[in-house]
């Protein structure tokens, strides 16, 4: 379905699959349109379930049919093998045994050592300013 926003003015299209769970949800719960959001602007543009239906005309018959394949999925995964690594636990390092401690103190403390120094410099003297006179 083609569709341009009515903010930006930016063409973009819902998908047969974004259509079909819009429409389901909207005959779910008694919704007279739906919200497609923009991918430029992202807001919300309102879609007359009317107008979804047209484009849309056997709705019914691909909801059974996805809803059927979603149950023979969702049969498919839970018959699955679950690989042995799956049940593996990991667990965090102690504090003590951390690797790169020692370098990242070392590294702060020459840092900290440039900034003292820069505080201790006095600033710079300025220059008296030029005396203007006047030519005759």
């Amino acid at each position: 379905m083609n569709l341009r926003c009515i903010y930006c003015q930016t063409p973009f299209t819902l998908s047969r699959t974004e259509m079909l769970t819009a429409i389901m949800t909207m005959n779910e719960k008694n919704m007279n349109h739906y919200d497609g959001h923009c991918p430029r602007c992202r807001r919300a543009n309102s879609i007359s379930r009317q107008r979804m239906e047209l484009f849309f005309p056997n709705w019914q018959d691909a909801a059974k049919k996805q809803a059927s394949a979603d149950a023979k999925a969702a049969a498919a995964s839970a018959n699955a093998e679950v690989p042995a690594t799956a049940f593996l636990k990991t667990e965090p390092l102690p504090k003590t045994t951390k690797i790169g401690t020692e370098k990242k103190s070392a590294a702060k403390k020459p840092a900290a050592a440039k900034s003292s120094t820069a505080k201790a410099k006095a600033p710079a003297a300025k220059k008296p300013a030029a005396s203007k006179t006047k030519k005759k």
